[in-house]
């Protein structure tokens, strides 16, 4: 999203992020009104009015037409409809923000449920338990399948070997693993799934 873009988005919900304001944009979406009359619906002071409805011509939110000595103001749905077809996409959307790093909540799950033994002189990390939320339990089922070659095949004893180091419950991670499909079986050879 270009800068003025975002900008705009981020007037639009300061505009609105005051309930007055929010309730003016109800009555107006149901009727033309002059300062007076929105001041006396609304129990609010003129000027206060002529405040909120100048923040509401500033996003282009309403507009305004002379009625003799009057002034009489309406939700602009055209400009209302534009913002939402430009702006309200779920694309448009989703590149609100900056760049992030992706690994980081997958570096967090890693960072607690792993630890080092300082006795091993490999400097094996192991799994302090297996995460019962599903998705740390993806992250870790993911690190551990990257503990295995592609292209090699493994027996069920080496894949038990393997496990093992990381933690004593070898079984249930082998069948979490080819649960999930971070590796795959069949007649008694486990390979990594490359595509997990």
């Amino acid at each position: 999203m270009r800068k003025e873009q975002f900008q705009t988005l981020l007037q639009f919900f300061k505009v609105l992020a005051d309930e007055s304001r929010l309730k003016i944009v109800g009555i107006l979406a149901n009727q033309e009104c002059s300062v007076e009359e929105l001041a006396a619906l609304m129990r609010l002071k003129e000027p206060t009015v002529s405040h909120h409805l100048a923040k509401l011509k500033e996003v282009n939110l309403v507009t305004m037409r002379p009625d003799g000595n009057s002034r009489l103001y309406q939700l602009d749905n055209e400009a209302l409809e534009n913002i939402s077809k430009e702006i309200f996409t779920p694309g448009k959307i989703a590149s609100l923000i900056e760049p992030v790093d992706t690994e980081a909540w997958e570096n967090k799950v890693l960072n607690n449920y792993l630890q080092s033994n300082p006795n091993n002189l490999e400097k094996v990390q192991r799994l302090k338990e297996i995460p019962a939320n599903r998705k740390k339990r993806l992250v870790i089922l993911k690190w551990l399948a990257n503990k295995f070659e592609p292209g090699i095949e493994y027996s069920e004893q080496m894949v038990n070997e393997i496990l093992s180091r990381y933690h004593p419950d070898y079984a249930t991670l082998q069948r979490e693993l080819i649960s999930y499909q971070f590796i795959l079986r069949e007649d008694g050879i486990y390979w990594r799934n490359l595509q997990a």
